[in-house]
C-alpha cells in the first residue's frame, strides 16, 4: 500500500498485487504492473479468483459443469496446457 498508484486509486491494489505474485505468463517472464494493466478484465478477474482460491482454500481445483452434457467434474486450474486438466 506504499505504492502511490494505490494511494491514488485503491482499486489498483489488485494490479500491483498480481504483478508481485505472478512469476510467468506464457512466454512472458518479466511480469510487472504494466503487463497486468494491459490484460483483459476477464483475465484479471480469473487471476484474482485464482489467487483467492489458492490463499483461502489452499487448492487450485474448481467444480465445473459441461455445457453440452451437463456432467459435473473437477478441474485443476493450475493445469498445464490449454484443454488439459
Amino acid at each position: 500500500q506504499i505504492d502511490l498508484r494505490v494511494k491514488e486509486n485503491p482499486a489498483y491494489l489488485s494490479v500491483v498485487l498480481l504483478s508481485q505474485v505472478i512469476t510467468q505468463l506464457g512466454s512472458i517472464t518479466d511480469v510487472h504492473a504494466g503487463v497486468v494493466e494491459r490484460m483483459y478484465a476477464t483475465d484479471v478477474a480469473f487471476l484474482q479468483d485464482f489467487y483467492q482460491r489458492i490463499n483461502s482454500e489452499g487448492h487450485t481445483h474448481a467444480s465445473v459443469t459441461c455445457p453440452m452434457c451437463n456432467g459435473s467434474f473437477e478441474v485443476d486450474l493450475s493445469g498445464g496446457r490449454l484443454g488439459e486438466s
